[in-house]
Formats: structure tokens, sequence, C-alpha cells
């Protein structure tokens, strides 16, 4: 059984941006359903079909699929609900972890989010100087909603 355990945490400085390069992601969403999200999305020219479950504390179940382009664009331009996510994702070590950081675009300009994966919820782990407040379990920056209330319109 796939599953993701994530923290989340919005980003305070820019610090970060030269320890890593960027890649650039397209993603929207076939359904947004509280219980279930489907995403499709483009990442360095691939293709990936993404069903989560429902956030329980920072743990859901995720599977997640790799897929043709072309199937995944023409899902983002004919399938998936309006507008979708752009963003720029950097990858950046720190003390043994892995962080994503995202970098909004579009709608969503100004919004930068760092993630890191754990293997439990109790994982201890240290956070970089560029980390701020953790928004973990707040619905409002879970990308599935930034569809529906994109942080411009915050």
């Amino acid at each position: 059984m796939g599953k993701e355990i994530e923290r989340k945490y919005l980003v305070k400085s820019t610090d970060w941006k030269a320890l890593a390069k960027s890649t650039n992601c397209c993603q929207g969403y076939l359904s947004t359903d509280k219980e279930r999200t489907v995403r499709v999305r483009i990442i360095d020219k691939k293709g990936y079909l993404t069903v989560k479950g429902v956030s329980i504390g920072a743990t859901r179940l995720e599977y997640e699929y790799e897929i043709p382009a072309e199937d995944a664009e023409a899902m983002l331009d004919y399938l998936c609900e309006k507008p979708l996510i752009e963003k720029r994702r950097y990858k950046i070590e720190f003390a043994g972890q892995t962080w994503e950081v995202d970098e909004f675009l579009g709608d969503n300009e100004g919004l930068v989010i760092a993630e890191v994966e754990l293997e439990s919820e109790d994982q201890k782990i240290k956070l970089p100087d560029w980390v701020g407040k953790e928004v973990t379990g707040d619905p409002k920056y879970f990308n599935s909603n930034l569809i529906k209330k994109p942080f411009k319109k915050w």
C-alpha cells in the first residue's frame, strides 16, 4: 500500500534558491473530493497520475504512476479543473533530508512552500533557517484547494 507522510512549511526567505536548480511542474485535478484527489502532472516532460486519500495528521494514502506525457497533456487541457497549478520545484538536501520547495506561479504567484517526506509522523527533523510556519494540516495550502481559491485571492 502506498503511503505519504509529509510536513509542509511556509518559506520565509530566499536563501534556499542558491542551493538547487528548478524543474517546471504543471498539474491539474480530475477530482478534488475531500476523501480522494486525482492529480495529473507533467514534470520535465514526464507525465504522472496520482491518487491521494484523505489526510490524517501528516499521513495519507498515495499511489503515483508514470503515464505517457501526451496523455497527461491531453488530460490537463481537456479534463482537469481550471486553473491549473503551475510551479517551479527545487530539491534541496539538508541534514539528511530531501526538501522540495515549490515556488508557485500564475494565480498562486507569491506562495512558496517547503515539503519534506518522512518515514514516520514522529520522525525528528532539523528545519533549515529558511523554513517558517508549519502548514501541514491547513487545507488552504493543499494544491487541490489552490485551484478553488488561489493565493492571489486571499
